[in-house]
């Protein structure tokens, strides 16, 4: 199928205190069900992706699936076997209630729209399963800010995962990681567009904002010895970057932000921002070390060298401190930093596959 679907899902309490009274998600199926609900996959975005992982630009969607090739007879994911389902996250802006999705009032959330965390974000995606009638994953896979949700579901969920697949990232944010997040937020805040996120009746939003916070962010996604590579210190092609015009590497980002904006909403950026910078897996459990030695479903663990976002250190706490861990630490070769879930496919969906072939062993 791969077409963008919408289903209401009820009210939600959220974990920081919040309310919302309706919450609609967007998503995506490829392939059947079978007749025991148990053949599902499903596939979780990270920061500024959505539903829509599979397939050509097209209504609701302005450019191809985030990691397209994915799901398909040629994929790791053959449709003729896998239920594949990937929704647009709980504060998002792609078809799924977030700040810029209309409230019951009949106007946007705006900066209405109350705080979500990764719990929140996979309590819906459980409600999703129910409504779709899937009962058991055979895995679920994410990186990055998708891979928070795989393993919330392997600690809120786990009789109802076969495997997961867990992407560069941590356990709990960092200080690090906390300190680019809000830098980020504040420049789009600061930006005297925002109108403390009522913003969308405007002629203009925080554009100028959401671009500063892309360029920082695109910076930690990507590795200091591929940007030398790339651009070194050389000025942008026709242009003086002693006189007015740019570095190469400015270009680059300036390229990056224009090309967000374009299909990105501000507040979404914020939010989603601010649910990575809350993300701890042990908040309420025990604390990180409690919760990781609980985990028994099989998981693979698998990092980049070049991530100076999520660096090696924090998947090598989650292989060494889940008993469950398969394989111990999987390396991913790559010169593009964090990036690199997106990027390096073939690396990416050999571990898919070994992930869908580890959930059809565990629910033997």
């Amino acid at each position: 199928m791969g077409q963008r679907q919408f289903v209401s899902l009820g009210s939600i309490d959220l974990e920081l205190g919040g309310h919302l009274p309706e919450v609609t998600v967007a998503f995506e199926t490829w392939g059947a069900l079978d007749a025991d609900g148990s053949n599902g996959v499903l596939v979780l975005h990270a920061l500024t992706g959505d539903s829509h992982v599979n397939g050509p630009a097209g209504a609701g969607h302005k450019t191809a699936g985030w990691l397209d090739g994915l799901v398909g007879v040629d994929g790791p994911i053959d449709p003729n076997q896998w239920f594949a389902v990937s929704s647009n996250v709980l504060g998002g802006c792609q078809g799924t209630t977030g700040p810029s999705s209309i409230a019951p009032d009949g106007k946007r959330w705006g900066s209405r729209f109350p705080r979500v965390t990764v719990n929140d974000q996979v309590r819906i995606e459980k409600r999703l399963a129910e409504h779709l009638g899937v009962k058991h994953w055979a895995t679920v896979i994410g990186g990055s800010m998708g891979a928070m949700r795989a393993l919330e579901w392997v600690v809120e969920y786990p009789e109802e995962v076969g495997s997961a697949l867990i992407v560069a990232v941590g356990a709990a944010a960092t200080a690090d990681q906390i300190g680019t997040q809000i830098t980020q937020m504040h420049a789009i805040t600061s930006d005297p567009a925002w109108n403390g996120g009522d913003y969308y009746d405007q002629a203009r939003g925080p554009v100028s904002g959401m671009g500063v916070a892309r360029r920082i962010a695109h910076l930690t996604y990507r590795s200091e010895s591929e940007l030398a590579l790339r651009f070194s210190n050389e000025p942008q092609d026709n242009e003086d970057a002693l006189g007015q015009g740019r570095y190469a590497v400015q270009s680059y980002l300036d390229h990056q932000a224009d090309k967000l904006a374009r299909r990105f909403d501000a507040g979404t950026y914020v939010s989603l921002t601010d649910v990575m910078t809350t993300w701890d897996l042990g908040r309420g459990r025990g604390g990180v070390n409690q919760v990781l030695a609980g985990i028994t479903t099989p998981v693979i663990i698998a990092g980049i060298d070049t991530d100076r976002l999520y660096p090696l250190y924090l998947q090598q706490q989650l292989a060494d401190e889940i008993s469950s861990t398969v394989g111990g630490l999987r390396l991913i070769s790559s010169p593009f930093g964090h990036d690199a879930f997106l990027i390096e496919r073939g690396q990416v969906f050999a571990l898919v596959a070994e992930a869908v072939q580890l959930g059809v062993q565990a629910s033997r």
